[in-house]
């Protein structure tokens, strides 16, 4: 690494970047826990509203396939506006969302309530990931991300085992009323604090929405990205939506237990997700990654051959896969805010947020389908299909993102940047 890009690396953060990081970590905490609370209440909805492991499976795809419907929409407009604008728009659209998911009386009411939240939802990452794009240099984004990512810990530290206790305390509502509590309150400090993201706006050539989405989508170095999204989502969203339910009965977890558990790999993930950020910083984004791949890999097949298991051990073979999953996560989503240029990323994001959503959605219905549950014994039978596949997609995926790492080394500039050039000829 170059002299120069060793003192960007260390470059501190200033105090406006400090509040944007956890502002967005603080959203992105909350949007990832509507999300992740589902599959800790597996078990209690396939009891509480009667209904099997296909029809849970497509509630949780449903969020993914409207999150990527409305981000494929989102794109045609994603940089004509002020990003704050947009963000608190979508926000606010999540929270109405999620407040009909704890106002749910049945599963047909459940299932059209995740299908609007997912409309909302699924854009805000993108939108997020777009803003920090435009205020942080490439060699500071592994922190950034590092430090953003920790939402998916803190939301297993905190968010999961409390909605998990109110679930079982009450009533399977009150995880979502919490959640759109707390949202609320996030809410007011984004329309208060929160400066305008306009810079993107000062740039000339701006085709109309339709050709803009058109544009994107057809682009080639795009299209690099978008392919290796779509593997990168398949391994996490097969894994997710039956994870507890086969705990539970495959491992033989109690739901007191499975807390604990969600406690502990949420902890250790908070500490992992800011060093493995700056490792891919100075170490390389790639490299990282396919560290976690590897990591990841091992402990997905070792995971999904479990019967019976100690408590230990489950925690153990918990916090190595998400060790893992946290490495390639951080290290892709910096790699990816490479790819698009200035221009073009809102719509880039939100393409890729609809992507990694339907793929998502796509992986969770085929997770359903892989295995089936002993309706004697509530064990899942085949799980370890799931892991195959998961396995399978991880070597292509890894293959994907060394390509993705070479188009991204060849520098592009930044915004500032172009900015500047597009006013100097203006003059």
């Amino acid at each position: 690494m170059s002299q120069a890009s060793a003192i960007k690396t260390k470059q501190a953060f200033s105090k406006y970047q400090v509040f944007v990081i956890a502002i967005l970590a603080i959203l992105q905490f909350t949007v990832v826990l509507d999300f992740m609370v589902l599959s800790p209440l597996g078990e209690i909805l396939l009891k509480k509203l009667s209904i099997d492991d296909d029809q849970f499976t497509g509630v949780v795809s449903a969020y993914g396939i409207s999150a990527g419907i409305s981000g494929f929409l989102t794109a045609a407009f994603a940089d004509k506006f002020d990003r704050k604008k947009l963000l608190l728009f979508f926000y606010a659209g999540f929270i109405v969302g999620t407040l009909f998911c704890g106002l749910a009386p049945d599963y047909g009411s459940l299932m059209a309530a995740r299908i609007f939240t997912g409309v909302f939802g699924g854009v805000l990452s993108s939108i997020s990931f777009a803003i920090i794009t435009d205020l942080f240099e490439m060699q500071q984004r592994g922190r950034v991300m590092g430090f953003v990512q920790m939402a998916f810990a803190a939301s297993q530290v905190l968010g999961i085992p409390i909605g998990l206790y109110l679930a079982n305390k009450f009533h399977w509502h009150v995880p979502f009323l919490m959640i759109v509590g707390f949202s609320a309150v996030v809410f007011v400090i984004l329309v208060m604090k929160l400066k305008p993201v306009t810079d993107h706006l000062q740039l000339t050539d701006r085709p109309k929405p339709l050709q803009h989405m058109i544009k994107t989508i057809s682009n080639r170095r795009y299209i690099t990205g978008f392919l290796g999204t779509v593997l990168l989502a398949t391994g996490g969203f097969m894994l997710m939506p039956l994870g507890a339910a086969f705990s539970v009965n495959n491992l033989k977890i109690t739901n007191d237990q499975l807390t604990i558990v969600y406690f502990a790999t949420g902890i250790s993930s908070m500490i992992f997700g800011p060093l493995i950020g700056k490792l891919s910083d100075s170490l390389g984004k790639f490299r990282i990654f396919a560290i976690g791949s590897v990591i990841t890999m091992i402990m997905v097949y070792i995971y999904t051959n479990l019967g019976a298991t100690p408590l230990w051990q489950v925690i153990t073979v918990n916090i190595l896969l998400f060790a893992g999953v946290t490495s390639r996560m951080i290290s892709a989503q910096a790699l990816m805010s490479g790819v698009p240029a200035p221009r073009d990323r809102g719509a880039f994001m939100s393409v890729n947020s609809s992507i990694q959503y339907l793929s998502g959605g796509i992986a969770s219905i085929l997770a359903g389908k892989l295995v089936f549950q002993d309706k004697v014994t509530g064990e899942f039978q085949h799980y370890e299909r799931i892991g195959y596949v998961v396995i399978a997609s991880m070597i292509v995926c890894a293959l994907m993102m060394w390509f993705i790492n070479r188009m991204v080394n060849r520098k592009q500039p930044d915004l500032k940047t172009m900015v500047k050039q597009e006013a100097a000829l203006t003059e």
